[in-house]
């Protein structure tokens, strides 16, 4: 295999990456008919991280984050990096020094299907990150990879340049030539959620909103008794 690394890559326009943040991973994912999102293993290291942000990919080897620093050099302020191993790995591969290198070169966070350290000082810095894991194992940098390939990142598809959305339920991809697609549908769905809220509110019930709803039970057998 041949490493390599691309420096330039397309994005998904500035304002629908903006719109897809404020829906939110769970909207975005239903939008996109429940597609592109991570494996629920990928936890914020603090509750309020939110991202919404071009990937920015990276491949590394386990246990060395060469390519990291490698790959803040081709970020635009505003991108997401977006971190896998070559196997798996839990080694904390993103510490403080990095976390700040990539402050200093506009990078937005970081998902990474890996482990990661210095949580206290990365919180601190309001540095939005996802990881698989919390390791104060560090990292070496003496092995090759690549930045901006396509990659598979905690189950999910990412290629260079598609959204990345994250908050306190995970992460989801958004491909970039779908993120305006996307975004239309998930504010549909915000429009009619918000419908529906309202008659929650007044206490109406799923199983009377939605004709057919009670029907539905006795089609599938299941009867009311009282005892």
């Amino acid at each position: 295999m041949q490493h390599q690394i691309i420096r330039n890559i397309s994005r998904a326009d500035a304002e629908v990456i903006q719109t897809l943040g404020k829906q939110g991973v769970a909207t975005v994912h239903e939008a996109q008919g429940r597609t592109g999102l991570m494996r629920p293993y990928m936890r914020p290291i603090y509750p309020a991280a939110r991202i919404a942000a071009s990937a920015v990919t990276v491949l590394c080897q386990p246990g060395d984050n060469l390519m990291i620093h490698a790959a803040v050099e081709v970020c635009r302020p505003g991108d997401v990096l977006v971190v896998v191993t070559s196997s798996e790995s839990t080694d904390g591969m993103f510490g403080e020094l990095l976390a700040t290198s990539c402050r200093a070169h506009g990078v937005a966070g970081l998902v990474i299907d890996a482990g990661i350290r210095d949580v206290a000082e990365i919180t601190a810095m309001n540095f939005p990150a996802w990881s698989k894991a919390v390791s104060a194992q560090g990292a070496l940098k003496g092995s090759p990879g690549s930045v901006n390939i396509e990659v598979v990142c905690a189950g999910a598809i990412v290629r260079p340049g598609d959204v990345i959305v994250g908050d306190l339920d995970g992460v989801a991809v958004v491909r970039r030539e779908a993120a305006a697609d996307v975004a239309r549908l998930a504010a549909e769905r915000l429009a009619k959620e918000e419908i529906s809220r309202e008659r929650y509110r007044a206490g109406e019930l799923k199983l009377d909103m939605d004709e057919g709803g009670r029907a539905k039970l006795a089609a599938l057998g299941v009867v009311y008794v009282d005892e």
